[in-house]
């Protein structure tokens, strides 16, 4: 298993145990300093937060059925901007039920109440406070597998009802035109030639129906197909590498349409079994707050490692470009990301965690630009 994935029996939680159930909870507690909570070019300010965070997850499997969960709930709280503080919590449940020997039908449901943190590519321009929102998500797909082939077809359903963040002059930035639903379909087909090479086609096809405004409107159709190759170069090589077409076509004719080659790559080179190095690529279209009607475009590529010193101490580091075209407005964004990690594991109780973000949104419109750093340590008891 990639060093990321790797669970060493000595250095894993114990979990509670309760019938056919296992639960592991967890508690995290820790602090970190922004040196730019407003995420703003002109006026920078500092500050030190606290993180209080609790996690259950549990399990329940059978030989031909499984069910599993997540309830995690979070509490942000700065010590001069109040404003910042910021409670997340979501529950995400997921089940896997089997309907023949072949033939399986896979769930998964999602509710949480997050925030977009100041400075995203979602948040709204101007915006001195995190953007609150609710989210409910429910997926469902039918999973075939017979020899060689796999073949899955399924329905997803993603319900959005944004909050209003506040100005710096006190007046609301209402982001009412965000509420609506977005459905998906999608089917994917498998075949694998070998235990080291498969080729897949995929195809999604979607419908925004979100609010808008009455002058322009969010709403947009839109489709993403993809063709390519799960392999093995080697016992050091491996991953996905496909290519396709998507488009996207908004009803406002001020966005109009985003379309043209699509594609996503994920790539893990492994030259010991210490270490490995982690490539990705992927493009892909949303909607941005910025003006409440906008269509972006966003190409990103990833290049990160995870380097095990030791089977309970992990170094792990991730350095992001992104590319975001606007359409409906004359705005193209550079963003580049480093995010690094060490963790050490104290026992199958405790970890201790430091860590280090760098963000940089370099922008071809006046005031957007930025760049902030943050340093945190955070601990957890696992029961």
């Amino acid at each position: 298993l990639p060093v990321a994935q790797r669970m060493h029996p000595e250095y894993q939680g114990p979990g509670i145990r309760s019938g056919s159930w296992l639960f592991r909870p967890t508690l995290t507690a820790g602090t970190f300093y922004d040196s730019n909570v407003f995420s703003s070019e002109s006026n920078r300010q500092s500050d030190i937060a606290g993180l209080l965070g609790v996690d259950l997850r549990g399990h329940n499997s059978s030989e031909k059925d499984a069910l599993a969960f997540r309830l995690n709930a979070q509490q942000t709280t700065y010590l001069r901007h109040s404003g910042l503080n910021e409670t997340d919590a979501s529950f995400k449940g997921t089940g896997r039920f089997e309907l023949h020997h072949d033939f399986e039908l896979l769930t998964a449901l999602e509710a949480a109440y997050l925030h977009e943190g100041v400075g995203t590519l979602s948040s709204p321009t101007g915006a001195v406070e995190p953007t609150p929102y609710s989210l409910f998500s429910g997926d469902v797909t039918l999973r075939r597998q017979s020899g060689r082939t796999t073949t899955a077809f399924g329905v997803r359903a993603d319900s959005y009802d944004f909050g209003s963040p506040h100005a710096a002059d006190g007046s609301i930035i209402n982001q009412d035109a965000r509420d609506g639903q977005v459905y998906t379909a999608h089917g994917r087909f498998d075949y694998a030639f070998s235990d080291k090479l498969g080729w897949f086609t995929a195809v999604e096809g979607n419908r925004r129906d979100l609010r808008g405004s009455a002058d322009r409107p969010l709403s947009s159709d839109g489709y993403r197909a993809l063709t390519g190759f799960d392999v093995e170069f080697t016992h050091l090589i491996k991953g996905e590498i496909d290519g396709g077409y998507m488009a996207q076509h908004f009803t406002s004719s001020a966005i109009g349409n985003i379309e043209g080659p699509a594609y996503r790559a994920m790539l893990t080179w492994s030259p010991t079994r210490r270490f490995d190095v982690h490539f990705n690529a992927e493009q892909v279209v949303t909607e941005s707050s910025d003006t409440s009607s906008t269509g972006v475009r966003a190409d990103a590529l990833q290049l990160g490692f995870d380097y095990e010193f030791r089977p309970n101490v992990i170094l792990s580091s991730a350095a992001t470009y992104e590319k975001d075209r606007f359409f409906g407005i004359d705005r193209s964004d550079n963003v580049y990301f480093v995010d690094t990690r060490l963790k050490y594991l104290l026992n199958r109780f405790g970890t201790i965690s430091i860590w280090h973000r760098y963000l940089l949104r370099d922008s071809s419109s006046p005031g957007v630009s930025f760049d902030k750093h943050q340093v945190g340590i955070d601990a957890s008891a696992r029961f």
